[in-house]
């Protein structure tokens, strides 16, 4: 009979014990649940912050007991908490263990609650939290020029929520930072950013630009080239794209797939002036490119030969540019570059008119007077583009290029003051 009853006291003990510590557990969870309700509504800060207290103090008793130590519901509770925790601590010195703690807890509360998920939204609102502090402590880095750390941190953040374009983007743009010092984070930008241009992200022209440079800083100008096109065909009337596209592709050996290309979209859309454009624009980039080889080359043939081509592209560049211009003849952008590819020839013809020998008289009197045709024809284009924009430097700059080139030194002069009184308000 005393045996009997010394087995119903213990028992009673054990009962009492372990009533106890779920009563730890549960009074962690009324409190963080408190606590949560405060900081959702914005309530007095000093009060969700002893409930907070409160909440620590008691899973901390629940996750040290043999029967609640092991429970999902234990390492869910304290992964929230001590996220929280971590999340209110401004100082890294002292929020960062309890980043970890955090962490370590939701990894376990995941394992152990695989199966039934009962503390699903728990250990995701948890993970919020550090998602949250990962955000914030990465943008403190990338601030300081700590694109490493700065990646490993959005990239916790993007682990956390990996289809939200803001993590893509951030984690892509650290990535990128840090490939500039080690190439393999490159990689990694071209991972985020490929995912990122899937999404309805309201700056992806800007990220197709961004990727086309990283294939670029990879050596791989085959992709280089392809993302800058797909981003051309996705955002056809984007300028900054069109010309990364154009300038890929003359890096790469590709003007002919880059005019063809742009003859095709022409002909599916012949009254397209920004396509007139482009086209234009394509070609007096191959001019620039052969006036590049020409100053590299000693050989007198070959500089004759590329002067020559030069100057050919120069004509299918204005010649483009005309039909822009026919369709809008205030396209400023047309008449300005029309200006230039027309007056570039006459430079050369100026500048080569001026090497011949003094003996050459006749000679230099026809170079001239070709060269003053030239520019003269250009004419027309600088002027509408200085019309149309007058604050526009490089029209300004243009249009005296052309008073010197006829030898009219008086507008030559009154045009530069007129740069001159723009300062620093020229466009």
């Amino acid at each position: 009979m005393k045996i009997k009853l010394l087995m119903t006291g213990l028992f009673g003990l054990i009962s009492v014990a372990a009533l106890a510590q779920k009563g730890e557990l549960n009074n962690a969870k009324e409190k963080y649940d408190k606590y949560d309700v405060e900081r959702a509504n914005k309530l007095t800060q000093a009060a969700g912050k002893t409930d907070l207290q409160d909440a620590k103090t008691s899973i901390d008793k629940a996750s040290v007991n043999e029967k609640t130590s092991v429970m999902p519901l234990t390492f869910a509770l304290k992964g929230a908490i001590y996220s929280s925790i971590a999340l209110e601590d401004t100082v890294p010195a002292t929020s960062l263990p309890n980043f970890k703690i955090a962490d370590e807890a939701l990894t376990k509360a995941k394992s152990l609650d695989s199966a039934k998920q009962e503390n699903k939204d728990l250990i995701h609102k948890a993970y919020l939290n550090l998602a949250q502090y990962s955000f914030d402590k990465g943008r403190a880095e990338f601030q300081n020029k700590k694109f490493t750390d700065s990646y490993k941190d959005f990239d916790y953040f993007r682990q956390v929520v990996p289809d939200d374009t803001t993590s893509l983007y951030v984690t892509g743009l650290a990535a990128s930072n840090a490939g500039l010092t080690d190439p393999k984070y490159n990689a990694y930008a071209i991972t985020n950013y490929t995912k990122l241009l899937t999404k309805n992200y309201s700056q992806n022209p800007a990220i197709y630009q961004d990727l086309a440079a990283i294939y670029l800083a990879s050596k791989d100008t085959a992709n280089a080239f392809r993302i800058a096109g797909e981003g051309v065909a996705k955002y056809p009337n984007n300028n900054d794209l069109r010309k990364r596209e154009i300038e890929i592709g003359l890096q790469s050996g590709k003007q002919d797939v880059l005019t063809s290309k742009i003859e095709a979209a022409i002909a599916a859309d012949p009254k397209n002036k920004t396509l007139y454009y482009y086209e234009g624009l394509t070609y007096s980039q191959i001019a620039e490119s052969y006036a590049a080889q020409q100053k590299k080359t000693k050989v007198a043939a070959e500089k004759t030969a590329l002067e020559q081509k030069k100057v050919d592209a120069y004509g299918k560049s204005a010649e483009q540019y005309k039909k822009a211009v026919a369709i809008d003849p205030d396209y400023f952008e047309a008449n300005l570059n029309l200006g230039y590819v027309l007056i570039s020839p006459a430079i050369d013809e100026y500048n080569a008119a001026n090497q011949l020998p003094a003996n050459k008289q006749k000679e230099y009197t026809a170079a001239i007077a070709k060269a003053k045709e030239d520019f003269n024809a250009a004419k027309p284009y600088l002027q509408k583009a200085v019309d149309l924009n007058p604050k526009s430097v490089d029209a300004l700059n243009n249009l005296k290029t052309y008073y010197l080139g006829v030898q009219d030194n008086v507008n030559a002069n009154a045009t530069q003051k007129k740069i001159e009184a723009l300062g620093s308000g020229g466009q």
